[in-house]
């Protein structure tokens, strides 16, 4: 009756950390051994068999959000919290695979033994090795089908260079870690992007030596114009600026149920394009993250959003064409 502790995806860029957790109990499972010396097919295999004849099993999920609030040694110790919390089978025992006891200061944390290479030597931790490898690899194949491009399920979120050509086509998603030193770097030159692509947007002074003082004043006054221009549409504006470390949303309204986010782009002049050039497909990758994340904090599961942009010209600034992105 051992419960034998394991962790999947503590290395990633991108997706959660999953601990698993099991109990054999007096289950006999022929093929047990560490999760990555096995193939995919012999994995998915064993799951089934797991879940079927184990006494107690569980998982404990910490997702990319958590992560960075609260560092990854954190997020170990939650994730294998929540994996334990789910065992309702007696044991005598905890074997946790390496060197780190991830339920110390718990009132479980004096049962514990750390065992390097425990996923091979001990059944039940090699079992909690498949499940939570199994659960977290299908996991990051169903985000596939909500994030195009990135081939997740090709990858689970590790940092190959197919993964890394994708986040610089198209951007960083919810599902990454943006505390990890890879993505933070490109968190940096992404802010400093968007900083740079607003201010571009919105010099409109006549006099050039003013012109720090006129970018913000001429910021506000087309971001007031947009919320005016909205709320004539029959919009709530439910939010002005709303920022993260990592996103900003310039305007966040409502009409008829539906969330809109709306990126407002000022320019004075049109010479190379108006303030809807630069809505690129990098962009918009951006904005459909900065939605994500306002979607999870506010916790609005349920509700429809759209994405939005509106262009502002000439001054005195006016309105020259507001539409919807994508949804």
């Amino acid at each position: 009756m051992i419960l034998g502790i394991d962790e999947v995806g503590r290395g990633p860029w991108a997706g959660p950390l999953v601990v698993g957790a099991v109990v054999l109990g007096g289950a006999r499972i022929e093929g047990l051994t560490d999760s990555k010396k096995i193939n995919k097919r012999q994995r998915e295999a064993l799951n089934i068999l797991i879940r079927q004849q184990a006494a107690g099993y569980g998982l404990g999920w910490v997702h990319a959000n958590e992560i960075d609030e609260i560092g990854l040694s954190e997020a170990l110790k939650l994730a294998t919290k929540r994996a334990v919390e789910q065992i309702k089978t007696p044991y005598h025992e905890i074997i946790i695979d390496g060197t780190v006891n991830f339920l110390a200061g718990t009132t479980k944390g004096e049962h514990v033994t750390t065992m390097k290479k425990a996923d091979l030597l001990v059944p039940s931790v090699s079992a909690a090795s498949i499940i939570a490898k199994v659960a977290r690899d299908n996991y990051m194949a169903e985000q596939d089908v909500h994030y195009e491009g990135y081939e997740f399920t090709s990858h689970v979120g590790y940092g190959t260079a197919i993964h890394r050509a994708a986040i610089e086509k198209y951007g960083v998603t919810p599902l990454h870690r943006l505390s990890f030193a890879p993505l933070a770097k490109f968190r940096v030159v992404e802010g400093e992007e968007l900083r740079v692509e607003k201010s571009r947007g919105r010099i409109s002074a006549s006099n050039l030596a003013t012109q720090s003082v006129s970018t913000k004043k001429m910021g506000d006054i087309a971001e007031d114009e947009a919320a005016n221009y909205l709320r004539h549409e029959g919009h709530d504006i439910i939010e002005r600026n709303w920022k993260t470390r990592y996103c900003e949303i310039d305007i966040v309204s409502k009409k008829d149920g539906v969330m809109y986010f709306t990126e407002v782009k000022y320019r004075k002049k049109t010479d190379y394009g108006d303030g809807f050039a630069a809505i690129t497909t990098k962009k918009q990758r951006q904005m459909h993250f900065a939605a994500r994340v306002y979607q999870q904090a506010k916790k609005l599961y349920e509700t429809d959003m759209l994405l939005a942009a509106m262009s502002l010209s000439n001054d005195p600034v006016t309105v020259e064409e507001f539409y919807i992105i994508e949804s």
